[in-house]
């Protein structure tokens, strides 16, 4: 980027390593941080629990220090209480000392990520990855610096067309920033929010985002570039190393209450989420059960990029040329379970009569009910023998 410093972006970047100190003191110092504290640990005092966790934080200097001594463990805590296993599976083509964006369909609010993080470092892949989060999830001040410490980037949402155009610019230059400047991994969605049907497919939004933040100036673009837009959208694509990432989850811990969703939408006028569903989403998510979790990263689409012609193609197809090749890879590296198999014949599962029993609603619609969660399982199938075949 021309004449850009990790400065220009401090309202919505991760913590730089000579800033950790400060915001781990300013979470100490936070009452609403010290009571969520006590209620994992009701039995220790204030003083004698600050001073366990100063202990702990000496010697982490980086947000990858602090995800490696504290995220991991609670990582491997919420796997081991919440799922049967978990597998990752990665091409060998991926450099493990790289700087990727994977880019990945959407099942947990917390989770996607973190999982992502605890598998490359399994893994032995040199960094883990930056983070996009809304700032819709950020209700508090000492979440936002707890995400921040967690190499976290805010996605800033809820705002007017042009203030989210700006916005949006401002957020692609830093992700280029920081794949190409700060060598980063990075970890974003496919699409705002989760596939409520889990019928994962990349938004053409999400890939104009990425162009917007690529620079025309930095002496990089040549003749063609300037010639031929569908040129420059390819190069700023491949500015960004995008790495497809499927994420299998044998059992979703929120299914019911994404289908309780549906039909207050359906029956309740004007009914829109509170701050606190998504507050239950995301502890439903982290210690809900998850069956068997499965991670696939296919190879990094930049060499497939390099196979398309800008002059063949328009500027109306190209990003749906290139959403169309991300799905496929998406889909064709699913882990398919039973329940899926089962959802998708259309077989009476116990498992999705339970979840039914779970949902919370005024005369609920156990056949609507019935249909949009088995909808859920079987998209990842259908998706998948399309895919593969």
């Amino acid at each position: 980027m021309v004449n850009c410093t990790l400065q220009d972006f401090d309202d919505i970047r991760p913590y730089a390593p000579g800033e950790m100190q400060e915001a781990f003191d300013g979470l100490l110092k936070d009452r609403q941080f010290s009571r969520m504290l006590k209620g994992f640990v009701p039995w220790c005092p204030v003083g004698l629990r600050n001073w366990f966790l100063k202990l702990m934080f000496k010697g982490i200097n980086t947000p990858q220090d602090f995800q490696v001594r504290f995220m991991k463990k609670v990582v491997w805590y919420v796997l081991r209480k919440s799922s049967t296993g978990h597998s990752f599976e990665y091409d060998k083509s991926l450099n493990k000392n790289g700087a990727y964006t994977f880019i990945s369909n959407h099942r947990d609010i917390v989770l996607d990520s973190a999982l992502l993080d605890y598998m490359l470092h399994n893994a032995g892949f040199a960094k883990t990855c930056e983070i996009a989060i809304g700032n819709n999830l950020l209700i508090y001040p000492w979440i936002k610096t707890l995400v921040r410490m967690n190499k976290a980037f805010v996605v800033n949402r809820g705002l007017t067309p042009k203030e989210t155009l700006k916005s949006s610019i401002h957020m692609s230059q830093y992700m280029h920033f920081a794949i190409n400047e700060k060598k980063e991994n990075i970890w974003i969605a496919q699409r705002e929010g989760r596939a409520k049907d889990s019928s994962d497919h990349t938004q053409e939004s999400v890939l104009k985002m990425l162009v917007l933040g690529y620079d025309s100036e930095n002496g990089n673009e040549d003749e063609n570039q300037k010639a031929n837009p569908v040129a420059k959208i390819i190069a700023a694509i491949k500015n960004m190393n995008l790495v497809p990432l499927t994420l299998s989850y044998e059992l979703d811990p929120c299914d019911y209450l994404k289908a309780q969703e549906f039909q207050l939408k359906r029956d309740v006028p004007g009914w829109k989420k509170a701050k606190q569903d998504d507050l239950d989403n995301m502890k439903t998510g982290i210690l809900g059960k998850k069956g068997h979790i499965h991670f696939h990263a296919a190879a990094c689409i930049n060499e497939w990029l390099d196979t398309l012609d800008p002059e063949t193609i328009s500027k109306a197809d190209i990003y749906r040329i290139i959403a169309e090749h991300i799905d496929q890879e998406i889909h064709s590296h699913y882990r398919i379970y039973d329940v899926n198999r089962d959802a998708a014949a259309g077989k009476r599962n116990d498992y999705i009569e339970e979840r039914i029993k779970m949902v919370d609603v005024e005369n609920p619609d156990t056949d609507f009910l019935r249909e949009k969660i088995n909808t859920m399982y079987a998209n990842p199938f259908l998706n998948y023998e399309k895919a593969t075949k």
